[in-house]
């Protein structure tokens, strides 16, 4: 029987461009699974704003990213990639951050080697680390998986700081150390995506995020044309994060003028979900039946 790491790992090598929704809590997680999709990353960005209130610059622990991550792999049948930031510490720390992340559920985990406290990949003042250290780094998360169905996603922030070149050169020394594929994070034109897709021996992934809209940033791209590109596997990690503030901001200025300033009701339908639904989305019909089948029937 094949495992869902393998799943993955067969689905990433697949010359069809895989999607990842990026997801936060159980709601997104239940909505990526409904729309159909088969696979999501655990934003960690989106773990520290949601859960934490803070922006995504190092802030988050160990334990606050594997209980929320345990949590959502709790709730979903989706194929996940966790964001483990850093790898919390040295390669030493590595280790025991790829065994807590494998045992909570998901099916492999990205690394970056950003120096800490580490930041958004798209936030200033960047920096990483020698890229040796790096590579150690994956080479522990390798050996430290109890499963070889456990991807370990390797990531670079060089472009920023170092330039393309440089980035190329730390994707293809954690390729050597074992890393199953490869982020490349703000990258900013077409072309560099595809110079490093073609220069890089394990699939690519890319970030599509805010665009032009926010600051210079990675451009953003169709699916299919980052796949002719190269790209194996696209990521979206803030898209349903943005749109769940965009509506509470909305939701909250409709509260507080018609229901607080003129006394009115929170009737609008078109800003919130029925409650119904809002049973349904989150296992319902599966809580009553696991009841029902197990509730006192009155037997002496």
């Amino acid at each position: 029987m094949t495992s869902r790491g393998a799943e993955l790992r067969e689905l990433l090598e697949a010359p069809e461009i895989l999607i990842f929704p990026g997801i936060f809590d159980g709601y997104s997680a239940r909505i990526v699974e409904q729309a159909g999709f088969k696979a999501g990353t655990i934003s960690g960005a989106g773990v520290s704003e949601s859960h934490l209130g803070w922006a995504d610059r190092g802030i988050m622990s160990f334990k606050d990213n594997l209980n929320a991550v345990r949590d959502i792999a709790g709730c979903t049948d989706l194929l996940l990639m966790a964001d483990a930031d850093t790898g919390y510490g040295n390669a030493m720390n590595v280790h025991f951050t790829v065994r807590a992340f494998e045992q909570a559920g998901v099916h492999g985990i990205s690394i970056e080697d950003q120096i800490s406290p580490k930041r958004c990949g798209h936030m200033k003042g960047k920096d990483v680390i020698p890229m040796a250290e790096a590579a150690d780094k994956i080479r522990a998360a390798v050996d430290a998986r109890r499963s070889d169905d456990f991807l370990i996603r390797a990531r670079t922030d060089a472009a920023a700081p170092n330039g393309i070149d440089d980035a190329i050169e730390r994707l293809n020394a954690y390729a050597e150390a074992g890393a199953d594929c490869l982020f490349a994070d703000a990258l900013l034109t077409k072309e560099d995506i595809a110079k490093v897709a073609s220069s890089i021996p394990k699939p690519l992934f890319v970030n599509m995020g805010f665009g032009i809209r926010s600051r210079p940033t990675t451009p953003l791209i169709g699916p299919k044309d980052l796949q002719e590109l190269g790209v194996g596997a696209v990521s979206y990690p803030r898209l349903l994060t943005s749109a769940a503030l965009s509506g509470m901001l909305k939701a909250m200025e409709v509260f507080k003028s018609e229901v607080v300033e003129n006394n009115g009701t929170p009737d609008r339908p078109e800003l919130m979900v029925a409650f119904d639904d809002l049973n349904a989305l989150t296992g319902i019909d599966f809580l009553d039946a696991l009841e029902a089948e197990y509730a006192s029937r009155g037997d002496a």
